[in-house]
């Protein structure tokens, strides 16, 4: 997620006739976590509290184009005029602290190295100046936050592969298991030739990344709906088009539902205008489509608590 200058984006072309142009070359899984739902199912699941705590962390500030973030050609766009320029975001992960099952993420923050030892992080030489990573401002690194907790983390769930959701895999213990969407890594975009290493610098060492095993709606309200844990405590919902195999997650917590958006919707004019992402999406009709399955959602479920991909709606207990 940042600016490419034409020079890269001509290597990677030159570049993607030899990588294939997939998002990873790690091994890849079935999931050994998810059952397939619905969403007239996980309607009826939000009705009551859940038993799941969420936190959500905001682990670096950094600022990218609002081209990619916001589809600056949408007549609420336009109308309310904004125009590309540097835009203020936050790189989040999530944590779920369910009872029985224990302590997962929701993406990954940042790792220790990327402000300690940056020649020795995952995103390094010309991706790490092209994509302006020495601008980004560490508030708590992964393996920090990691060492004050009282349980060691069950599992990572990546809402998608890009760099400012993988910068923290290293610091994730190796045999954690790793869960992202279907197709997800071998989603094949030029870019990805530019991106791929440090892509697969984050994910070295760790067991085969799990894809989860989404299937068709019944309800068509969503493009897939997984109980991820099998008590209805935690839904992944498929929500396409910012890459394909992007997913958000729905947590049901003592004090009512949680949407982690993801990169489905990053900023808060995008969720208050219905203005899906920018350049940044792989197809923005598709991710059109997702957004509104998101903000149907919100619609049906009004206390419905939405943390979005890289911006706050309001104050929601955001710890660093």
């Amino acid at each position: 997620m940042t600016r490419y200058s034409l020079t890269f984006s001509a290597f990677c072309i030159a570049l993607s006739t030899l990588s294939g142009c997939v998002a990873s070359g790690h091994p890849v899984a079935k999931a050994s976590l998810g059952t397939a739902s619905s969403g007239a199912r996980l309607d009826a699941a939000l009705a009551t509290p859940g038993p799941v705590e969420v936190e959500t962390i905001a682990a670096a500030e950094w600022k990218v184009p609002r081209s990619g973030l916001i589809n600056l050609d949408h007549p609420r766009a336009q109308a309310a005029g904004l125009v590309d320029g540097d835009e203020p975001v936050t790189i989040y992960f999530h944590a779920l602290r369910h009872p029985t099952r224990g302590l997962f993420i929701v993406d990954s923050g940042v790792e220790r190295a990327l402000s300690t030892d940056p020649e020795r992080s995952a995103v390094r030489g010309i991706v790490r100046s092209a994509a302006g990573v020495d601008s980004i401002d560490v508030k708590v690194d992964l393996a920090s936050w990691l060492a004050r907790q009282p349980e060691p983390l069950a599992g990572g769930f990546l809402t998608h592969l890009p760099l400012d959701h993988v910068l923290g895999l290293p610091d994730v213990p190796r045999g954690t298991p790793i869960f992202v969407g279907s197709g997800e890594t071998r989603a094949g975009n030029v870019l990805n030739a530019f991106t791929r290493p440090t892509t697969d610098r984050a994910l070295d060492g760790h067991v085969a990344v799990q894809e989860w095993q989404f299937e068709r709606d019944p309800s068509g309200r969503f493009a897939g709906v997984l109980d991820v844990l099998g008590d209805g405590s935690i839904f992944a919902l498929h929500v396409p088009g910012h890459t394909p195999g992007s997913t958000a997650f729905v947590v049901r917590t003592p004090r009512g539902p949680v949407l982690l958006t993801g990169d489905a919707c990053h900023t808060k004019f995008g969720w208050e205008h219905g203005v899906e992402p920018g350049t940044f999406s792989s197809d923005q009709p598709v991710s059109r489509r997702s957004l509104d399955s998101l903000e149907l959602l919100a619609r049906r479920h009004p206390a419905l608590d939405v943390r979005l991909g890289h911006q706050a709606r309001h104050a929601h207990g955001v710890a660093n």
